[in-house]
């Protein structure tokens, strides 16, 4: 049998350090990029969100021949509507998953009109700062923005 010598076991030092190095490397090349995309991250969810919800809404409409009022507001995809123009032929379970409206990834209330501005219904996020108009990371999200 034939014994291997020491030497030609693990990594030395300066493999170690190599190796440390360029991972410091590209820590630092990429860790800055990545830090500045969770606003766009919310931005894309908050697209994602209104896209899934008009989704519910054009399905309430097949079923009920019109959408839910500015006044049902979107709580109409979750429960049967009591007041205003009653939903005949309502789905049961509703027409949203979870059994309840989402709120935007920044925790508020998405904006519903019906009839709506810009179509048969307006559906928007005001953004990060909640308030309507802005730039940047708080631009508004909207329905009739979203190819």
């Amino acid at each position: 049998m034939k014994r291997r010598k020491i030497d030609d076991r693990g990594f030395t030092l300066i493999e170690l350090m190599v190796v440390i190095v360029i991972l410091g490397i590209l820590a630092g090349l990429i860790i800055p990029r990545i830090m500045g995309r969770p606003d766009e991250a919310r931005q894309a969810k908050a697209r994602m969100q209104i896209e899934s919800i008009e989704t519910a809404l054009k399905l309430y409409r097949l079923d009920n021949s019109t959408y839910p009022t500015t006044e049902q507001g979107l709580k109409a995809l979750v429960e049967a509507p009591a007041a205003g123009q009653l939903a005949k032929n309502w789905r049961q379970g509703g027409y949203l998953e979870r059994g309840k409206v989402p709120k935007d990834p920044w925790g508020n209330d998405f904006v519903y009109l019906s009839p709506g501005v810009h179509g048969d219904f307006d559906l928007s996020s005001s953004g990060a700062d909640g308030e309507a108009g802005g730039e940047g990371k708080d631009k508004d999200i909207t329905s009739w923005e979203i190819e």
